[in-house]
Order: C-alpha cells, then sequence, then structure tokens
C-alpha cells in the first residue's frame, strides 16, 4: 500500500468524521422522522407534531443554555435543579400573581447562575464541580420551599401552557424566539466573540484584554435564567408543581442536544442550528422508542450511545 493510498484513506476519514460532526444530526432527524412515517401508527397528524413541539420546548431552552456554558469549554450539571427551584418559587409566590411570580422564578436561576460563575470564575472551581454542588443544593432548596407535589391553577399560566397563535403553542413560540435571540448573540455580537474566544483559549483571551470573569458569569446567569424559564413554561403545561420530578437528567438530554449538534466539549464553537436539531432528535428518539413499547430506560441507554458517537467523531477530528 503507498503513501498516496494511506493519505487518501486518511483524508476520506476525516471527510466523513466532518460530515458525521456538521450534519450528523440532521440526518439523524430524518431517519427518525421517516421511520416514524413507515412505522408508527397516528404519527403524521397534527395533534401528534404539536405534542412533540411542545415536548420539545423546554428542553431546547435548556440547552440554549447549555450551549453558551459548553462553548466556553465548561458545562452546567444544575440546569434541572433550576428547573425545579424555579417550580417552587412560582408556586410559592402565585398568590402575587402570575406575572410577579414568574419573574422570582427567573430570578431564582439567575442567582444559582450568579453562584456558579462566581465559584468558577473567581473561586476557580472546575465547572463540572461548581455546578454539581448547585444541583445537589438548588434540588434541596426546591424540596425545602415546596416538600410535595402542588396543582397550580392559574388561568394567565394556563393560557401560557395551552393556548396558541394560529395553532401554534406559545411554549413553541417562546422556544423559537429564545433560539434566534441567542443565536444572534452568538453570531453577531462582541459577547458571542467573548464566549467562544475564552472556549477556544482562556489563557490568550486573558492576555488579549477580554473581560474572561465577567463573561464567565454572565454565561451563567444565562444558562440559570433560561433554566428557569424552561421549568415555568412545564409547570404552565402540566399546570402543577413538582420539585421532586421536574427537570430530573434535564442535564442530560441538554447536554446530548449540544454535543450531537455539533458544539464540541472543548469549547470554541457554539452551534444553535445543531442544537435546535439536537432536541429535535432526542425528542423523536424518545417517541420512537416509547411507541415501539420499549421501557424508558432505553431512552436512556440511546442518549448515552449517542453522545459517545458524537463525542468520539469530534475527538478524531481534534486529532487531525
Amino acid at each position: 500500500m503507498t503513501e498516496l493510498t494511506l493519505a487518501r484513506g486518511a483524508l476520506d476519514r476525516d471527510r466523513l468524521l466532518r460530515l458525521l460532526q456538521d450534519y450528523g444530526v440532521y440526518a439523524g432527524v430524518l431517519v427518525l422522522l421517516l421511520f416514524n412515517f413507515a412505522f408508527t401508527p397516528h404519527f403524521a397528524s397534527a395533534a401528534n407534531f404539536r405534542t412533540q413541539a411542545v415536548q420539545v420546548a423546554p428542553v431546547l431552552i435548556v440547552a440554549l443554555g447549555m450551549a453558551l456554558a459548553i462553548g466556553t469549554e465548561g458545562v452546567d450539571l444544575s440546569v434541572g435543579s433550576v428547573m425545579a427551584l424555579s417550580t417552587s418559587l412560582l408556586s410559592l409566590y402565585l398568590g402575587y400573581g402570575a406575572w410577579i411570580a414568574a419573574l422570582i422564578a427567573v430570578i431564582g436561576g439567575i442567582v444559582v447562575g450568579v453562584a456558579n460563575g462566581a465559584l468558577i470564575a473567581f473561586v476557580g472551581v472546575q465547572p463540572i464541580v461548581a455546578t454539581l454542588a448547585l444541583m445537589v443544593a438548588g434540588r434541596g432548596l426546591a424540596l425545602v420551599l415546596l416538600p410535595q407535589l402542588k396543582d397550580v391553577r392559574d388561568p394567565g399560566l394556563a393560557s401560557l401552557g395551552s393556548g396558541d397563535v394560529l395553532g401554534v403553542p406559545y411554549l413553541v413560540l417562546i422556544a423559537a424566539a429564545l433560539a434566534l435571540l441567542v443565536a444572534f448573540v452568538v453570531r453577531r455580537t462582541t459577547f458571542g466573540r467573548q464566549v467562544l474566544a475564552i472556549g477556544d483559549s482562556r489563557p490568550a483571551a486573558r492576555l488579549a484584554g477580554l473581560p474572561v470573569r465577567r463573561v464567565l458569569v454572565v454565561v451563567y446567569v444565562c444558562s440559570g435564567a433560561l433554566a428557569a424559564i424552561a421549568g415555568i413554561l412545564a409547570t404552565a403545561r402540566l399546570t402543577a408543581s413538582d420539585p421532586t420530578s421536574l427537570g430530573t437528567l434535564m442535564e442530560l438530554s441538554a447536554i446530548t442536544a449540544v454535543v450531537v449538534g455539533g458544539t464540541p466539549l472543548s469549547g470554541g464553537r457554539v452551534r444553535i442550528g445543531g442544537t435546535v436539531a439536537g432536541a429535535v432528535l432526542i425528542q423523536l428518539l424518545t417517541t420512537t422508542l416509547i411507541k415501539h413499547d420499549l421501557p424508558p430506560s432505553w431512552t436512556q441507554i440511546a442518549q448515552a450511545v449517542v453522545i459517545v458517537l458524537a463525542v468520539y467523531a469530534a475527538r478524531e477530528r481534534g486529532r487531525r
């Protein structure tokens, strides 16, 4: 075998890995759609598409914040607990009005984000350790505030959870608007460029005079706020506050959506379009397994396999 043949083989492999990372998530969505159209009864109905869109909205919103954190070569494991904390605060302060309660819930997420950012940026704690601590503390605080499930009966929240505009649910419109906003921030603003620069090389960003600490704090504040919004929307859809289960394993779904969407764990790049497709992929994967009578545990196994494949593709590309 000649050197030219080996070079061509390496080039073809690198091209395949590049295509897998850049477009694999879209191919996966297409394959799952075609499979369900062919083999899943009643899949191709307006009611089913509405249900799928509503269910994916909170995952997408959380994944947007996770994408920013991963873009800085970090991670936010506290997002599920922030959702639980937001539903507890929402229920606790609902007597003051839905908007006031929602604002307090978002402020709760922001406080958790400030704590995460401060530990990472000023204390120097590793992101996985800092956010793990807040994951445990946040869920515990949520259960202290609201020890058990509580019905949420408010006309405004009920309308938010079930209302629509021209057939498009409010939850989907909010998720789409937030995705467009985050995409604009990443691509068109100085803050977005700073996020990518920090993820690419934090020491180099410091030497270039970028406000590394401030940017990191803002990133985790955004992640906390987005997770709180997702918790509010999930509560509005379910018409109940349940800090015991709300947001459980949400960090896994969000990380999967981000990584499968092409944002590398090594930072320096954020793909919002891929993150949206990744969230849709996770939802379709879950739906496919459930509708074909496979136990929920298979969903977690499938997500783990998808993560490993996506990380492997990114790792192999990074070596070249």
